[in-house]
This record gives C-alpha cells, sequence and structure tokens, in this order.
C-alpha cells in the first residue's frame, strides 16, 4: 500500500542563532540578501532576530517587509513576558508585534534550574509566564512558535515540571512546539527516547526540533528526533551559531530528502551554490570535508576508487554530485594511476589513450613533480597546465625575463615593506614594470600584473584571493624546501596554482606566472 511521504518543516534561524556565533557579524543589508537566498532555495521559515534586542534588528524588520518572499515565511524572535508585566505592556512583546511578520517564536523556561536559579521565579509563576504569553500573540492572530529552552536538560532533571511547560504552551494555542537541546550535550538515543516520551504524552500537537552542537550529535539528535514525531527541524544553513554551532541545514536537509524519504522544502540542485552565497555573506568557509557540499565531499585520490566510480558511481559515491548542486573530482598524486590521469584529464585532452605512450609521459611527469614536493590534487590549474605542456598543446604567452625584489627595513610610516622589477617579453617585445607592496610577493604580483596588463587587458579582472606557505623539509631550517599554493579568482570562478623550491620568492613566482598562464589560456 502507498504511504504519502510525511513532510518536514524545515525553519532557518542563521540570522538569529547563527548570528550569535563567533565571529559572525551582520550588516542589515546582509541579513538581506541572505533572506533572499534563503527564501529561493525553499525553506518554510526563517527565523530572522530578535526585534526587541536592537535598533538594527529593528531596521532590518522595517525593510525586509518590503520584500515579495515565494516561498518563506519570516518569524521574529523574543522572550516571554516578564514577571509582574503582562503581555501586552512588555516591550519585548510589543517588539514582536511591530515586526509585522505572521509568525512569532518565543522562547520559556523548561529547567527548573533556569527557572529558579536564573530567571528567579516560582515554577508556577514561570507557567503562567508561558501560558499569558502564548495566549496574547495568539490573540493578536500569530502563528506561533514557542521555544522549549533547554527542554532536554529539564526533562531528564525534572520531567514532570518539563513536560508540565510544554502543556501549558499548547493549551494556550501554540502552533508548534520546538523542543530545544540549548546546551547542545544530548546525546542521539536520548533525544530519540524523549522525544517519543513528548509525542505519546501529546499526539496531537506539532512537534519541532532545536538542537546545539557541543557533543557533534546535532544533525543526528535532529533526524533522530524526526524520525520520533517531531514535524519541523530547526537549525542554521551552514551550521553556524553559538559555541560549536547549531544543526547544519545543509546536511539535514539533504538527509531528510534522499536518505529518510521525507518531503522537506529546499531545491537540492542549489544546495552548493546557496551554502557558498551565505558562507561568503558570513565571512566565513566550508570546509571541504563538508558532507554533500563540501569541495571534497566527491573527491576521489585512490586509483582503486576511481577506476570503480567510472565503472560504477556508486560503488565509492553514496548519492550522485549532481542531486546536491556539487561535483564529481579525480585528486592527482603519486598514489594515481592511468585510470584516474585519463579520468582527470579527459577534459584537457579527450583523445588521450590509457595505453599512449603520452599518458605515460604524464604520469611519469607527474611522480617526479610529486617527489620533489609538487602537490596537484590542490593545484587543478597547475595539472592541467602541466597536461598541456607534456602533449604540446600550450604555447606560453609571455616570458617572464627577470624579477628582483628588495625589502626595506625598518619599514616607513604607512608605507609598503618591499619593492620589485620585473621583465617580460611578449612576441619579442619586452616590457619592464617594478612595484612596491607589503612584502616581496605581494611585490611580485602588482609588478607582474602592471608589465602583463600593456598586452593582456584581461588581467584587471583577476585578483589574488589566497596564498599558502608549508614547509616540506622541517629538518632544513631556513634552507627548507617549501610549497607555495596561490588561489587566483576573476568574476566567475577561481583555480589554484603551485610552487615548489627551496627559495620562496621562486616558488611564489612560480605559482604566480601559473595562476596568469592559466586565465589566458582561457581566454
Amino acid at each position: 500500500m502507498y504511504m504519502e511521504k510525511r513532510r518536514i518543516e524545515i525553519l532557518d534561524s542563521t540570522l538569529r542563532d547563527g548570528a550569535q556565533g563567533e565571529g559572525i557579524s551582520f550588516s542589515v543589508n546582509d541579513k538581506l540578501n541572505i533572506v533572499k537566498s534563503l527564501d529561493a532555495f525553499g525553506v518554510d521559515f526563517i527565523e530572522a532576530g530578535n526585534p526587541g534586542s536592537n535598533p538594527k534588528d529593528m531596521d532590518f524588520f522595517k525593510q525586509v517587509s518590503k520584500l515579495e518572499l515565494k516561498n518563506a515565511k519570516l518569524c521574529a524572535f523574543g522572550s516571554t513576558c516578564r514577571k509582574g508585566v503582562r503581555p501586552q505592556d512588555d516591550a519585548n512583546i510589543k517588539s514582536l508585534l511591530e515586526a509585522n511578520t505572521e509568525v512569532v517564536c518565543v522562547f520559556g523556561k523548561t529547567w527548573d534550574l533556569h527557572v529558579t536559579e536564573i530567571l528567579k521565579v516560582s515554577l508556577r509563576d514561570n507557567i503562567e509566564l508561558v501560558s499569558e504569553t502564548v495566549s496574547y500573540l495568539k490573540s493578536k492572530g500569530k502563528y506561533v512558535i514557542f521555544d522549549a529552552e533547554h527542554f532536554f536538560d529539564g526533562y531528564k532533571a525534572h520531567d514532570i515540571y518539563a513536560m508540565k511547560v510544554l502543556q501549558a504552551a499548547i493549551e494556550s494555542g501554540a502552533d508548534t512546539v520546538a523542543l530545544c537541546d540549548t546546551n547542545g550535550g544530548t546525546l542521539p538515543d536520548e533525544v530519540y527516547r524523549i522525544t517519543g516520551a513528548v509525542k505519546e504524552l501529546f499526539p496531537f500537537a506539532k512537534l519541532s526540533i532545536h538542537c546545539h552542537n557541543d557533543a557533534g550529535c546535532a544533525v543526528a539528535n535532529s533526524m533522530l528526533a524526526v524520525g520520533a514525531g517531531c514535524e519541523q527541524v530547526q537549525g542554521t544553513f551552514i551550521g553556524i551559531g553559538e559555541r560549536c554551532g547549531n544543526a547544519d541545514l545543509s546536511v539535514i536537509i539533504p538527509n531528510l530528502k534522499l536518505k529518510a524519504n521525507y518531503e522537506c522544502g529546499g531545491e537540492l540542485e542549489s544546495l552548493f551554490i546557496t551554502t557558498r552565497r551565505i558562507a561568503e555573506i558570513a565571512n566565513t568557509q566550508i570546509d571541504n570535508n563538508r558532507p554533500y557540499v563540501g569541495k571534497s565531499a566527491f573527491a576521489h585520490k585512490g586509483g582503486m576508487h576511481i577506476d570503480g566510480v567510472l565503472k560504477v558511481n556508486s560503488s565509492f559515491e553514496h548519492i550522485l554530485p549532481e542531486a546536491v548542486g556539487n561535483k564529481r573530482k579525480f585528486l592527482m598524486s603519486e598514489v594515481s594511476g592511468r585510470s584516474t590521469l585519463l579520468a582527470k584529464a579527459a577534459s584537457i585532452a579527450p583523445e588521450l589513450k590509457k595505453d599512449s605512450p603520452e599518458a605515460a609521459e604524464i604520469l611519469e611527469k607527474l611522480k617526479e613533480m610529486e617527489h620533489y614536493g609538487y602537490h596537484f590534487e590542490a593545484a587543478d590549474a597547475s595539472f592541467e597546465l602541466l597536461v598541456k605542456r607534456v602533449l604540446k598543446k600550450y604555447k606560453p604567452h609571455f616570458k617572464l625575463v627577470l624579477y628582483k625584489t628588495m625589502g626595506d627595513f625598518p619599514i616607513p610610516e604607512g608605507g609598503m615593506s618591499a619593492s620589485a622589477t620585473v621583465k617580460i617579453e611578449v612576441n619579442g617585445k619586452e616590457e619592464i614594470a617594478a612595484a612596491m607592496g607589503n612584502g616581496p610577493v605581494n611585490a611580485l604580483d602588482l609588478a607582474l600584473r602592471k608589465s602583463l596588463t600593456v598586452f593582456f587587458p584581461a588581467i584587471k579582472d583577476i585578483q589574488l584571493t589566497d596564498y599558502k606557505v608549508r614547509v616540506l623539509e622541517e629538518n632544513s631550517t631556513t634552507a627548507a624546501k617549501v610549497r607555495v599554493l596561490i588561489e587566483t579568482a576573476d568574476d566567475t570562478h577561481s583555480w589554484t596554482t603551485i610552487g615548489v623550491s627551496n627559495d620562496i620568492i621562486e616558488a611564489s613566482i612560480t605559482a604566480l606566472v601559473d595562476s596568469i598562464e592559466y586565465k589566458l589560456s582561457k581566454l
């Protein structure tokens, strides 16, 4: 018998809980752009902030009301009213109403420790605060989500009281009750057991799960809570949040849709790009090994793995990368075989055959350079240039005739610490340029661009976005061989190049030259 998939609502708290993460600070414009991204992706609710906490959030709510959202409902967040203050007179409740959102989310205490020691009220008074607040907001026509703060810790300490608080919210009209693992320390088996107990006691209540990741279990806890009866999952889109962060929706959503046979909001094909867009606005990084959306999530290095994926993708991949907007990547290294090489080089030289002498030559060159210290799995652009050079399909656009750097000490106040001079040759014509920079590599980069822009104006469009140095021979002290990785970007994409030498300047200029050559090869 066919059973309809159960639908799970998604509430994103990036703009509220996510903003509480260390190093995260959103401007009003940042928040507006994140709302647009989340709405386009297709989440159900966007918990957009606490209008009573600061003027910036109230300004945001005024501006966001002008947006025409297609999928998401905005939610204003705040606490229950204070003791001795009626909801209609409470400043926080007034600000929730002034935010003019269809949905409001109010949190209340469910752990007796917090009631008596933090809030400093009696257990009975706390229940009245919850009832009065929810009832008042419902009388104003609001869809109310009640966040049962510290619920799991509260249940373990005093289960009867924690349940009474939930009962008060439900009987007062709360549309959804969120069970919060606020401290993030509850383990999955406990979350499943306790959520099941709540569902058994309140079978008709709509339950939500809100997990923090302090024990590394936020995703697992959220999944198990859904299995125990929750109909909504709260989290942040890239897992940012207080302390160790919140449940990561970029993992939970594909888990729900692709693994657990649930329906929920979100266009999975845009998952990868949406995480990047939000991470860029938040000025944070997406770990390469993050499930589904990390750059290494579908990266294969071992020859056996690559051979298997090429024959049957499911042999070493749990889903197709395209399902979440990601892509498969084959990594080149000294453990690579010819199958790996051909898979990696297919887009560069599709005519390359497994048993051809050219394939053997490329593989031999690759292993020789990796033995020297190169690391092509992290430098796709340099690998592409290597293949084209061996196949004689590539002609350099310019020749670096000479370069010279000079450092200044002490550094003049407000001045640059180094200068560089370069001479390049293009089709028999020479150009000399000099530049000052913050260090010799920056000066070389500026001088090289300055000289090449005369011949190739497109150079103006690229910028160096990352620069990494690794010492390869720790026992050689200052004479050690170093590996330099440079990431460069233009308006549409980024690429990485590599250089290795006992001289950090030489390693850097090698990577810089490759980064520019790669750009010019794409024009």
